[in-house]
């Protein structure tokens, strides 16, 4: 009875633990990286080749999701909107639905399901092949050369991919809206430029900027601690794209919070 007792309540103890601790290691883990940020080599080119193969590749993919998020975004929107004749406040609110809040997440989730799974993979199969050790052998830092070139990568691609998604999408919704369902152009235009404020477009970008770091921090630090084969970098892929995705979310409601609470 005592046994079974502590096997049903002992067990979801025993996982909470695990997961502080792993939870630690990794905020230790880049902590002790931070200052590599800043001394160099700073390895340009390795971060210019990140930034195409993360941002470059992953544009067509987020493009159509932009695509597809406001032309959804419109036909909902005016469904709704169209029952109280407030069609020409349609432009601002799928704006304001877009820049602040989908473009910035969905962008990052398209970008971790693209790139960042690959990283993981990547750094996991190099990890479980000694590649890495091969490299530290040859004195040459490996979390320098293989992972700051990729956080860097990851952290500037990830804003110029929000503003794409964001222009892309408000697009896509304006012309389904004016020329499909009939929104009156003028009106949709008017009501965006008059209620629009800097901080719309400001907000997208500090959430887009610190959603690349988190997702990179994640990816980089999965798979450089890949362990046990062919395996173990499936585990690290899966685990790269749940934890980025969740971060997102969690990130992204404490960060409307705090700018909620700015007046932004």
């Amino acid at each position: 009875m005592i046994e079974k007792f502590f096997t049903i309540f002992g067990k979801p103890v025993v996982v909470f633990y695990k997961s502080l601790e792993g939870f630690g290691e990794f905020i230790i883990f880049h902590l002790l990286l931070l200052p590599k940020y800043a001394t160099p080599p700073f390895r340009v080119k390795e971060i210019f080749k990140h930034i195409d193969s993360i941002g470059a590749n992953s544009f067509w993919v987020i493009s159509l999701t932009a695509i597809f998020t406001g032309m959804v975004l419109a036909v909902q929107f005016y469904q709704g909107f169209s029952q109280f004749g407030a069609e020409s406040f349609m432009g601002y609110t799928i704006f304001i639905a877009i820049t602040r809040e989908l473009g910035p997440v969905f962008a990052a989730l398209m970008l971790t399901s693209r790139a960042i799974s690959a990283m993981a993979a990547e750094l996991g199969t190099m990890k479980v092949t000694e590649q890495i050790d091969a490299i530290d052998t040859l004195a040459i830092d490996s979390q320098r050369y293989l992972l700051i070139p990729r956080i860097y990568a990851t952290t500037i691609s990830l804003p110029i991919l929000v503003i794409a998604f964001n222009f892309i999408g408000n697009v896509s919704a304006y012309l389904v809206s004016v020329h499909i369902l009939g929104v009156n152009a003028t009106n949709y235009q008017d009501i965006i430029s008059q209620y629009l404020v800097t901080t719309d477009i400001t907000t997208s970008l500090i959430k887009a900027l610190i959603f690349g770091y988190l997702i990179s921090l994640i990816g980089t630090y999965v798979g450089y601690k890949t362990s046990g084969g062919a395996r173990g970098v499936g585990i690290s892929t899966t685990k790269a794209v749940v934890y980025s995705s969740v971060t997102i979310f969690a990130a992204n409601y404490f960060l409307t919070a705090i700018f909620l609470a700015l007046d932004w």
